[in-house]
């Protein structure tokens, strides 16, 4: 699962992979390509170079005369060549049609068998008829029998102008050169030379190192005198020629091109939309929303940009409630405190004088308090305050609560279900303490004669809650009492003191602690229900929380 999650989350991982995939189905495909355009190649040179052999002793078997001559011919080729030779019809042998129209052509057809390495070559004789012989490796035998085919087919052409148009014909048949050349030209040493008096064929070779296509020609005695016929050069198959090579990288670069396109696009595309998503915020348009795709780093911004168009939305909107809130809020101890000061000037009675004076004194507190719930609720709102986290001993901070509230005189019966002196969960403790002193404060206005105070840790997550047992809120009420300066028409009214700012205050709390702020009915008391949720192991501080454990861990052991 955390390997998973890695690659689902790591962008570069994801693009490292994927890069990695298309250069192996690149190169698989770019194997595949070769070995499939080297297969047709290949086919085409064995047929090529048959044709040159092959057509000659179709032509020597078809200038015999009689069936003993064209019998005996074929047994004496047989022995030159190293195979013998059979004559079959063309319907007992099945061609294709492609094999046809080579046949008809007067081209040789090969057929080559992978597992024994050898080749059926087929040559037609008439449109009936077809020569073949089977063919293993070609040998310097081979080459000897092709220079006697062709000195028995040009003693068919007497003159040198006769056999010089043969030999273009033949070049022209071929695809490679056959051609009368003076012996001084051709440019051979002395032994070769004796070769060639022998009656032996003279055979060159030009290697890769020296060329860039590797090819081989064949120089025999001609009856021409002081002439010789050179046959070649003869190219040797090139599994990797430069045209091939060239043509497989260029496709392999684009193939590549494209993939590392398809990788890169969506993450280009998603940072189009977010970029998108940001000029429409910087035009105003604070109801923008991208859309949130995977859970990568892309993704994630997606989803922090998201909330923060929400969170500046609220800022907001926030400023302009309490704007006019606290405007609203702060005239009444103003006209109050003006109203007193005017009273003073007009007024010469001690006793009077010092009433109005006590009164101006708490119109001034009233304003104190004031701004600092405004500033609280502000430092709160704005952004995200520091967090002094901690392990929160529950009972110990419910029993401070109930110790400070029964302080106060109240005649209302506090009851507290405290959890074990175990039971810890992660907050600040601070702000912890002021959402349960507050809701307890606003329990201790609205309620009759009991209030409860409960706290605990369920599956991983804790709570604190407060009931009461007096009227309550309804239904349709309970979502307004979290909004700044929000009072209700009935139970919860200016006489019972607050600004309204109590309420937003711990549901801020609450949303910097990553939980939840509700309001319901009491079911024992049948009155408000106020009841904070949090993680009990904060994102982002688990760290802080090891370090808590081993260090208890250790003073355990230090213990023993």
């Amino acid at each position: 699962m955390a390997i998973f999650s890695f690659t689902e989350r790591s962008i570069f991982f994801r693009i490292y992979s994927g890069l990695l995939l298309v250069c192996l189905s690149v190169a698989f495909f770019a194997y595949l390509f070769v070995d499939t355009i080297n297969q047709e190649r290949i086919q085409s040179y064995r047929e090529s170079v048959a044709t040159g052999v092959f057509y000659l002793i179709g032509q020597g078997v078809a200038k015999q005369t009689t069936a003993d001559q064209k019998r005996a011919w074929l047994e004496g080729a047989g022995k030159v060549f190293g195979s013998p030779f059979y004559v079959s019809s063309i319907e007992e042998v099945g061609f294709k049609a492609r094999e046809l129209k080579r046949l008809s052509e007067e081209k040789s057809v090969v057929r080559y068998n992978a597992k024994t390495h050898e080749s059926l070559v087929y040559q037609s004789i008439n449109n009936e008829q077809v020569l073949w012989v089977k063919v293993g490796r070609v040998g310097e035998r081979q080459v000897r029998a092709m220079t006697m085919f062709l000195l028995d087919d040009l003693s068919y052409y007497p003159t040198l102008s006769a056999k010089q148009e043969r030999l273009a014909f033949l070049s022209k048949k071929n695809g490679y050169s056959v051609s009368m050349e003076l012996i001084e030209r051709v440019g051979l040493d002395s032994d070769q030379i004796a070769k060639l008096i022998k009656n032996e064929p003279v055979i060159f070779f030009k290697d890769s190192v020296n060329t860039q296509e590797p090819s081989i020609s064949v120089i025999i005695a001609s009856d021409v005198k002081d002439s010789a016929i050179v046959v070649g050069p003869v190219p040797i198959f090139n599994y990797f020629p430069l045209n091939l090579v060239a043509s497989v990288v260029l496709i392999s670069l684009l193939l590549i091109s494209l993939g590392v396109y398809a990788l890169i696009f969506p993450l280009e595309r998603r940072l189009q939309l977010l970029q998108a998503g940001v000029d429409r915020v910087a035009k105003g348009e604070l109801d923008t929303s991208v859309q949130v795709v995977g859970r990568d780093d892309i993704a994630r911004l997606s989803s922090t940009f998201n909330a923060m168009t929400k969170h500046i939305k609220r800022l907001i909107e926030s400023q302009r409630e309490l704007t006019r809130a606290v405007s609203h809020e702060l005239r009444t101890p103003v006209a109050r405190i003006r109203f007193a000061v005017d009273m003073l000037a007009d007024e010469d009675d001690y006793e009077f004088r010092q009433s109005q004076r006590e009164q101006i004194d708490k119109d001034i507190e009233s304003l104190n308090e004031l701004i600092d719930e405004i500033l609280t609720y502000a430092k709160l709102e704005e952004g995200s305050p520091k967090m002094d986290w901690e392990m929160v001993n529950l009972r110990e901070l419910l029993e401070q609560v109930e110790r400070e509230t029964n302080a106060l005189g109240k005649s209302i019966t506090i009851k507290i279900n405290a959890p074990s002196s175990k039971v810890v969960a992660m907050a600040d403790r601070r702000y912890l303490h002021r959402v349960v002193q507050n809701l307890a404060g606003n329990a201790l206005r609205y309620a009759n004669s009991t209030i409860i105070i409960s706290a605990g840790v369920k599956k991983g997550v804790a709570f604190v809650s407060v009931e009461d047992d007096g009227q309550g809120i309804p239904k349709a009420d309970r979502e307004k009492v979290f909004i700044p300066f929000a009072r209700l028409d009935d139970s919860r009214t200016r006489a019972s003191g607050g600004y309204g700012l109590g309420l937003s205050i711990v549901s801020r709390i609450a949303f910097w602690f990553g939980g939840n702020m509700s309001v319901g009915e009491s079911p024992s008391l049948r009155g408000a229900h106020f009841k904070m949720t949090w993680p009990v192991k904060q994102v982002g501080v688990t760290v802080l929380a090891d370090k808590l454990t081993q260090e208890k861990s250790e003073k355990k052991l230090l213990s023993k």
